[in-house]
C-alpha cells in the first residue's frame, strides 16, 4: 500500500469491478425513494376505507426497498459477493451485449411515448415486436402479427375483464 493511499480503499476501475454489486444497490436506493416520494404525495382527500389510507403499501414497499438497499451495500461492502446459479452459462470475461439492452430499452420508451398517443394495442404491439426482435427473432411476417395479438388480447383482458383501463387510442370504440 502506498504512503499516498494510507488504509483509505481505492476506487479504480478495479476497486469498481469487484463491487459491481453497489450499482444494485444505488437503483435499488433510488426506486425506493421515488416510490416513497410518489407515496407521500397521495392527496389525503383521497377516498379512504378502513383505518389505512392509499399510502400504506408503496410507503411499505419504498421504505422495504430502501432498507435491502442498505443491508445489500453492507454485505458487498463487507466483501459478500452474489454467486452465479450452477445452471448459468454466462461467461463473464465476456462483455455484456449491449445492442441487446438498448435495442430492448428502445422498444419499451417507444411504448411509453407511443400509449398515449396511439393506444395500448399499438404501442404494445411495438413493445413485443420490438422485444422479439431485439432477443434475436428476425421473422419479420409472424413476429408483427404474434405482438398484434399479444397486444390485443392483453388489451381486452385488463380494459375489458380485470376493469383496468387501458388507453385504447383509434381502438376506443372497436374493442
Amino acid at each position: 500500500m502506498s504512503a499516498l493511499t494510507g488504509n483509505r480503499p481505492r476506487f479504480d476501475r478495479q476497486w469498481l469491478r469487484e463491487h459491481s454489486e453497489l450499482g444494485v444497490c444505488v437503483v435499488l436506493a433510488a426506486l425506493g425513494v421515488l416510490v416513497l416520494t410518489d407515496a407521500l404525495s397521495i392527496p389525503t382527500d383521497f377516498a379512504q376505507r378502513g383505518p389505512v389510507g392509499p399510502e400504506a403499501v408503496p410507503v411499505l414497499v419504498g421504505g422495504l426497498l430502501l432498507l435491502v438497499a442498505a443491508l445489500l451495500a453492507r454485505d458487498v461492502l463487507r466483501g459478500g459477493k452474489g454467486e452465479a446459479e450452477a445452471g448459468e452459462d454466462v461467461d463473464l470475461s465476456e462483455p455484456g451485449d449491449w445492442k441487446t439492452v438498448l435495442l430492448l430499452s428502445g422498444a419499451f420508451l417507444a411504448n411509453a411515448a407511443l400509449i398515449g398517443l396511439l393506444g395500448f394495442p399499438i404501442s404494445g404491439t411495438v413493445l413485443f415486436w420490438g422485444a422479439a426482435y431485439a432477443l434475436g427473432s428476425r421473422e419479420l411476417v409472424r413476429d408483427p402479427l404474434i405482438a398484434a395479438g399479444m397486444a390485443l388480447v392483453t388489451y381486452v383482458v385488463f380494459n375489458n375483464l380485470l376493469g383496468v383501463p387501458l388507453p385504447g387510442g383509434p381502438l376506443m370504440g372497436v374493442l
